[in-house]
Formats: structure tokens, sequence, C-alpha cells
């Protein structure tokens, strides 16, 4: 096998054909390298992998079409026959030998992930599960080139089938799709024939076990045919040639057999052992959160999906599949909308979208938008829209815990004294974790409502009347929770309000904090970056809170034998407020400017009356603005606070998960002589190397 090996790779780099595949690959290659990773800077080489692997099905066949054609051509396979060295060793040395061929522009891709780590954060496990893709989907479609030569005398006409077999299995889900729209039998059948599938998911950054045992298989099973058809070669017309015809015929069959014993195998197990999550953001696996959710359910929960399974979501396909492997309480169904169009009437009055999911738990249902499993970023110059996080388990999650959940927490927003509306953002935030939010104008109220899991105060400018304050208190008496901002430019003194807070020992200082330590402020000093404590409310914190135009809270010490209090958020020593807010002349600490280090949100509880108090000592610390500074940390902190709300998993919340790294900072003149060399100079010279060995065999 060594020999044939040797004589195969000899042969190959002393034509031409072996040159022009390496330049015709590396020119391609290096094109969309060059374009998506250089020029553009995007960290993801699967974007150039997956853009080339159509070009393998041109130039494999065109490398591949001598393997066995040409050896029956000028009969020398009959030499190779009756050489001390069995047929299967002589094709699998022209096998290796090819393969050799395409690892070594395999093994150059390689080096692509490194050269992109110097020019910023590369996913380098998502890369090399693309580049291992990519080789494994090489493999096959040589052993189908190599079996096809092994058919004919003709390179050309090898060449020719060759092409044709893999341009079909290269397009086989767009040729079902031409069939059918609708899955069945003969579909999936050919759906399994397609060879794109598994390299679209190891491009993804999965490590596909099914798709290693079909490629492996697949390339094991051409190689085996190759051997049995070489084989009927070699007799003549005889009844000899006819006992062989039929012990190759039952060969193959149970070759066929088990091949495909073995991938249906492999198709059966649970997502988990399917497929392993190479992505940095762990995007096609159930957090922690929502495992133990659905674990523990005790109702059975239906997720339809209005889709058919063959034109679903990948991504949100293989999310569904780790739902029901997490809990046997979960079944997901397909609905194909072109055969069922009115499905959706026994959930809700309005048409969901394409790829819309309905979960659905006894009387109970929510639908889960497809608009909503993705969140988009808009280029406003381009009025384009990329897909910046993937949202699918967020979503999911929410509406089984929704379903699933029997009391529903709610929480109203106080208005009437110049509060500032919740944003968007951390509206939707709360809606996701189950917990319905209305405006409350206590002028039009004899009391909290009794539903109330807690009470929103955002930065009251004004005061409240007696009145009012005193259904607050009322509420708090009776173990209610609140959360509180406060606004720095308060239009007039609120007594009453102050009242409320001050009976659990809460005083606010009037004033603005700042910070002299650089590391506790963003630009200015009154942009602060507090220390945030270890509690429950900020679990879900892991890096800076941005607490712009904050106020200090001070602990009033009265009711030391009921009030516990928890600091959340803490300047450094070296802060100071600045009382008279509209004569600051310098944002440097002066003579009478009270420093220390001070408080900025806590958490007061009183044990007597059960009474919960979240105080935020900033109007702007729950808004878009302030929360886009820290990437969402101050979100993260809100939904931290309002996890208290709940006394069930209703209130879980699975972050969406983001999609892209940063994007790579490459010089201009580096792109601009990568592309020089990558692009011109290297397929150029392999070219010319080719015909100059070639040349001199030639004349030698």
């Amino acid at each position: 096998m060594k020999a044939v090996l040797k004589r195969e790779l000899k042969a190959y780099f002393t034509s031409v054909i072996g040159w022009i595949f390496l330049a015709a690959f590396f020119f391609v290659f290096n094109l969309y390298f060059v374009a998506n990773n250089l020029i553009y800077g995007t960290p993801y080489l699967s974007y150039s992998l997956s853009n080339v692997a159509f070009v393998l099905v041109i130039i494999i066949p065109i490398l591949a079409m001598r393997s066995m054609a040409e050896d029956r051509r000028t009969k020398t396979d009959q030499l190779l026959y009756t050489a001390p060295v069995s047929i299967p060793k002589v094709i699998i040395g022209k096998f290796l030998a090819l393969v050799a061929i395409f690892s070594i522009v395999v093994g150059a891709i390689c080096l692509c992930p490194l050269l992109l780590s110097r020019f910023g954060n590369v996913p380098m496990t998502e890369s090399y599960a693309a580049i291992f893709g990519i080789w494994l989907y090489g493999c096959l479609s040589i052993a189908i080139c190599v079996f096809v030569s092994a058919l004919t005398e003709s390179q050309v006409i090898a060449a020719v089938l060759s092409f044709a077999l893999l341009f079909i299995g290269f397009m086989m889900q767009q040729i079902t799709g031409l069939i059918s729209s609708s899955d069945n039998v003969v579909t999936k059948v050919l759906n399994a024939l397609c060879t794109q599938t598994h390299l679209t998911n190891f491009c993804n950054g999965i490590l596909d076990v099914t798709g290693i045992v079909y490629y492996v298989s697949g390339t094991v099973l051409f190689l085996f045919l190759t051997c049995q058809l070489v084989q009927k070669h070699r007799w003549s017309v005889s009844a000899k040639k006819i006992r062989r015809g039929v012990f190759n015929s039952s060969f193959v069959v149970i070759g066929l057999a088990i091949v495909v014993a073995v991938n249906v195998f492999a198709n059966e197990l649970p997502e988990k052992a399917k497929s392993v999550d190479l992505t940095s953001q762990n995007l096609y696996t159930l957090t922690d959160d929502s495992v133990n959710l659905v674990k523990d359910l005790k109702q059975d929960v239906t997720l339809y999906v209005l889709s058919s399974e063959k034109s679903a979501d990948d991504t949100v396909a293989r999310t569904l599949s780790n739902y029901e492997d997490a809990s046997s309480h979960i079944k997901v169904e397909y609905i194909d909308p072109a055969v069922s169009p009115n499905f959706y009437a026994s959930y809700t009055d309005t048409a969901p979208s394409d790829g819309s999911i309905i979960v659905v738990s006894g009387n109970t249902s929510k639908v889960v938008s497809s608009s909503d499993l993705y969140q988009y970023d808009i280029d406003y110059s381009t009025y384009t829209q990329t897909k910046s996080a993937y949202d699918g388990e967020g979503q999911l999650t929410s509406a089984i815990s929704y379903v699933t959940s029997e009391d529903l927490p709610k929480v109203y927003t106080i208005t009437g004294h110049g509060e500032t509306a919740l944003d968007d953002t951390f509206k939707s935030a709360l809606e996701k974790m189950n917990i319905s939010v209305e405006d409350l104008t206590l002028l039009q109220e004899e009391a909290i409502p009794e539903d109330a899991a807690a009470v929103i105060i955002n930065g009251p400018t004004s005061d409240f009347s007696a009145d009012d304050a005193t259904k607050i208190s009322t509420y708090l008496a009776g173990g209610g929770k609140l959360i509180v901002t406060t606004a720095y430019n308060k239009t007039e003194d609120t007594p009453n309000f102050d009242g409320i807070l001050s009976a659990y020992d809460i005083q606010v200082t009037n004033g603005l904090v700042m910070d002299s330590d650089s590391s506790h402020y963003y630009q200015y000093p009154f942009y602060l970056l507090p220390d945030v404590a270890s509690a429950t409310q900020t679990s879900k914190v892991s890096n800076y809170v941005f607490m712009p135009y904050a106020q200090a809270l001070t602990n009033a010490g009265v009711h030391t034998d009921t009030i516990t209090w928890t600091d959340l958020l803490t300047t450094s020593d070296n802060a100071y407020v600045k009382t008279d807010i509209s004569n600051i002349t310098t944002f440097e600490k002066e003579s009478g400017d009270q420093s220390g280090k001070f408080t900025l949100a806590a958490n007061v509880t009183d044990s007597e009356s059960g009474a919960d108090i979240t105080v935020v000592a900033s109007v702007l610390a729950f808004s878009n603005d302030a929360d886009s500074i820290v990437s969402g940390q101050n979100l993260a902190l809100f939904k931290g606070i309002a996890s208290t709300f709940a006394s069930s998993d209703s209130a879980v919340s699975i972050d969406a998960k983001p999609y892209t790294y940063t994007t790579l900072s490459v010089n201009q003149s580096v792109a601009i002589m990568s592309e020089t060399l990558l692009v011109m100079v290297l397929p150029v010279a392999l070219i010319v190397i080719g015909i100059v060995i070639w040349y001199r065999r030639r004349r030698a």
C-alpha cells in the first residue's frame, strides 16, 4: 500500500493536475479569506469555508478522474492486480494519495485562525470545527470520485459523472424542495443523501457526531464498492465470474445495510450525544436555568412549530430537540401552514408568522413569534439588518414557564408624580420573566391592588400627597415589595415621599455623588461605576453597573431590631457629595463636601411587616442609554431585583446569546499585501512550478 501511495503522489506532482488543484483551491479560498476576514474583519473562518465548499464539487473530480480510469486505459491495472498487494490496499493507497493532496490545503487553512488572532478575538474552536468538517466532506467526495473513476476508462467521463454526483448530493435539499414542499418518505430518503447538511453544522460551530458517522461511513462504503467493482473486472466470462458476481452483489447489499443501520442508530441518539456545541456563546446548549425548569415539570407541554420540519430553522430545531431530551413531558410537533393553514385558530385570533411556535399546556397557550427568536442590529445608513443575538431559548423557556405556572406576578408602576416611564427594554425584560406590567395612578385607586407582586416608583420629581403616601405605606406594612429610583433634579421638596422611605431607615442625601478614583467612574466623576456587592439582587451582574447622576443613601439606624440593610452598590472610599448642584464650578472635591464611601443602591427588609424595599439612587440607572454603556449590566441588575417578585420559577429569564465577536482590526496595508501574495502570487507560482516539473519530465 505504501508503494502505491508513493507512486500516486509522484504521478500527481510530476504532472500538472496536482499543482492545478492546489492553485485553484488556494485562489478561491484566499479570495474569500481576504475579502471576508481581512478586509471586512469577520473573525469567523467558517464564512469563507462555506463559500469554498461548492468549489470542491468542481475541482475534486478533476483531481481524482485519473485515479482508476488511467490505469484501465493504459492496462497497467492488470500489473497492479497481479502484484503482491491486495486489491483493497491498492485502492486505499490511491485514495490516501488524493487525501494527502487535499490535506495539504486543509493544513494550510489550519494556520488561518492563528493568523487572524493577531488582529483580535477569533472563535478558535468554531473555526477548527469548520475546517474538520470541510476535510471530512472532501474525503467523502474523493471516495465518490474514486468509485466513479473505476467505472470507466475515460478520464473525461469520470470527471463529468463525478461532478454530477457531487453536485446532486450538494444540492439535494434544494432538489427535494422542488419535488415537494412537505415532508414525506421520498423527500426524507433523498435528504439523507444530501452531503451539505452536516457540513453546515460543522461551519456553525457544532461538532456533529452524526456528521462524522455520515462522512466516515460514506467514505468507507464507496471504497468498499470500488473494491467490489474492481474485483469483478479481474474475472473473465465464466461460471466462476457468475459465482463472483453473486458474491459481490451479496456483499454490496450487506455493506449498504450496515451503513444505513449505523447512520439510523446515530440519528436516534439524544441531541446531547449527537452533537457537541463548540460555540463560545453556547448557542445550541440549554442553560442550567432552562434545564432545571423543564426537568421538574409535572404536566405535559407541547410545542407546535408552524413550519414543516424540512424548512424549519436549524438553530431553533436544535434548541427544540434539547427541550425534548431534557424532559419527557415536552413534545415538539411541526405543523406545515401550507397543509393546516388554520391550525393557530384554536390558540390565538391573529395568524402568527411562519416559523412561530405555539406553546400549549392544558388550556393555557402562548405564542412565540418567529421575529422574537432573534435580535437584529439595523444599519440605518443602508437600511439593512443583521442577526446580532439568538433569543430562542429565552423566549421558549419563558413561554414554558408561562403555560405551566398557576400564579403569575403583576407589577404596578406608579404615575402622577413626575415619574420617568420605564424604557421598553426593561418592560420587555419583565414580560419575558412572565411578570405583567401595568401603570397605576394612586389618585384613582383606594389602595394598591391585592394582586400586586411589587410596585415600582421610578424617580418622582414632585411630592406624593399624604393620601398617596399612606397607600404606599399601607401596602408595605402588609408585606409589599417596592423598587424605588431617586431623581437628583426634583422640582420641589418631597417630605411625604421621603417619609415612606424614612419609616424603614432609608434617607436620601441631597446632591450628586462624585468619585475621584478613576477606576470608579466613566469619563466624568459623576458617571459612576460602583462596586457591586454579592446579593440575590446582584446575582445576574457580571461586570460594571453604570450609575449616572446618583445620590447617596444613608441608613438612619433607628429600627435596628427589625430592619435588615444590605448594600448593593457602593462607591470607593474617595467619593464625595456636591450638594449645591446648580452652582457647581468644579468637579474636584472642595472643602465642605462630605466625603467617604457611599451607598448608591440598597435592599432593606422589615422582619416585622415583611416589607421589602430596593432603592437605586439614580433615575437613569434603568434606562436604555445607561444600560448600553455597560453592555446590559444595568438590565441584569434590574432583572435580578425583579426575580425576587415571584415565589416560583415563573420569573426565570434567559438572556439572548450574542452572535458575533468584535470585528478584527486589520491594517489596510496588511490586507492589500495579503491579497497580492495569497490571491495572485501563490496560485500563479504553483501553476508555474507544476508546468516546469511537467516540462522537465517530458524532456527527460
